[in-house]
This record gives structure tokens, sequence and C-alpha cells, in this order.
């Protein structure tokens, strides 16, 4: 894997071996950031379910202030770190923790902390015909912790698999769409700041 784009064009990206890691693709990685345009300049970035951190080296490769990830893994979580030091990064730019991605999130709303823009692309869930998903995708729709994580004018975007059919509630407000195969990207604001 690669940097698509930015100061760090062409950058090698280490990713974790084995099928309990699902980093997003290049080429889904470009039309994201292409879609994001302007939008990650000086953006202060929260990714979960980080893995290798692609989405955050993408994009303080493309401007972003920093970056924290949020793994749960300590294994993958070195990868991340790893990456960083290849793009000579030090903790205060990209910060990897180890840690729960919900538990995360409740953490971090205490603490007040809020960020431009927030990027997950969670493992996916099972196809939910005739049932309320239960993947980590809907699970962020449902944590009453992650809209004051966002800044008022700030985008959640959010990847999962076609197959998760998931419940938007009522805290977010849809902006865009995009598919690539399998994968669906989405794209939301707070509410309250899309009226």
């Amino acid at each position: 894997m690669r940097i698509t784009g930015g100061s760090w064009l062409g950058l090698q990206i280490d990713v974790p071996s084995g099928l309990d890691v699902r980093p997003t693709p290049d080429k889904v990685r470009q039309a994201i950031f292409n879609s994001l345009g302007a939008r990650v300049e000086n953006a202060r970035v929260l990714e979960l379910f980080a893995g290798s951190g692609a989405l955050s080296l993408e994009s303080l490769s493309r401007g972003a202030t920093n970056a924290l990830c949020i793994e749960k893994s300590a294994k993958h979580a070195n990868f991340i770190r790893d990456n960083a030091r290849r793009a000579n990064l030090t903790s205060s730019v990209l910060d990897a923790r180890v840690q729960d991605a919900f538990t995360a999130l409740a953490q971090l709303a205490v603490a007040g902390r809020q960020f431009d823009l927030i990027l997950a692309d969670p493992p996916y869930g099972e196809k939910n015909v005739g049932r309320r998903s239960a993947s980590f995708a809907q699970q962020m729709f449902d944590d009453v912790h992650l809209p004051a994580l966002l800044a008022p004018d700030g985008l959640w975007m959010l990847g999962h698999t076609k197959r998760d059919t998931l419940e938007v509630t009522a805290a977010w407000t849809e902006t865009r769409l995009l598919k690539h195969g399998d994968t669906i990207i989405r794209f939301f604001q707070r509410a309250s700041a899309a009226e």
C-alpha cells in the first residue's frame, strides 16, 4: 500500500498481515480524499479502527494538522508507529492509542476533544436482512459520544459493506455517498450543523 496524494505521494505503508485486518484499498482512499478536497487542510483528525493508520497518514500527507489513531490491537498500533516514523512524524502529529474505539469515544468526549474529520472504516458486519445491524458501523451511529467529538462544521466518514444495512440515527445528516465494489463510503455532518 502507498500514500495516494499530497507531500508523501508514493510513500510505502506497511500493513499487518492476516485476515483480522482489512486496510482501505489505495483506490478507495484516493476517492475518499479526492471527495474531501480542501477539507483536509489544517484538519484535526480522529481515525477509529485505525489498523495501519493509512487514513491518518493520507490526511497528514494532504495537509491535516494532526491525527489520533485508535486501534485495539497493540500489534497493529506498532505498524502505525512504524509508518509514522517512516514519514518522520512525531507523536504530537500522529499519535496511536491502543484502546477499544467505543471506550476511546467516551473518554475523548469527557475530555472535551473535537475533531474536524473523523474517519472510520471498521471491520465489516454480516448481511442483516430482516433485522437491525449489530456491526461496528451501526454501533457508531448508536454511540452517544460520537456527535460531540465532531466539530460543528466537521465531517464523519464511515466505510461499510453494502450488505450491511444501517439505520442512520437522528444525530446525523448524510452529505455524500460513494460506492466502490462491495465498499460504501458515506459522509455525515451533525444534524444540527446541517440545518
